[in-house]
């Protein structure tokens, strides 16, 4: 969890908020003593925000799953695209 200073939080209000609504708690100090812990509120209506909240998941964004690696051990000889493309032709 990262640490910030009242000075510097009250500076930088608006862009440590915004950090703490993408998920990311916030530990403010005063003379580098903690006094406060800034974090998103969790929807108890949304399962994953509540796993979130428990510390359990951290949500990275908003990428595609195409751009994840494969598992591990796991060698893949060609694109999955290709191979996706081509059970699709075999359908038709």
């Amino acid at each position: 969890m990262e640490r910030v200073g009242i000075r510097e939080l009250r500076q930088n209000l608006s862009a440590y908020l915004r950090r703490v609504k993408r998920g990311e708690p916030l530990e403010v100090t005063e003379r580098g003593v903690p006094v406060a812990r800034l974090e998103p509120i969790v929807d108890e209506d949304d399962p994953l925000a509540r796993l979130e909240g428990r510390g359990l998941v951290v949500r990275r964004g908003r990428g595609s799953l195409a751009d994840l690696p494969p598992p591990p051990g796991v060698e893949l000889e060609r694109p999955l695209s290709e191979v996706l493309e081509e059970l699709r032709e075999e359908r038709l």
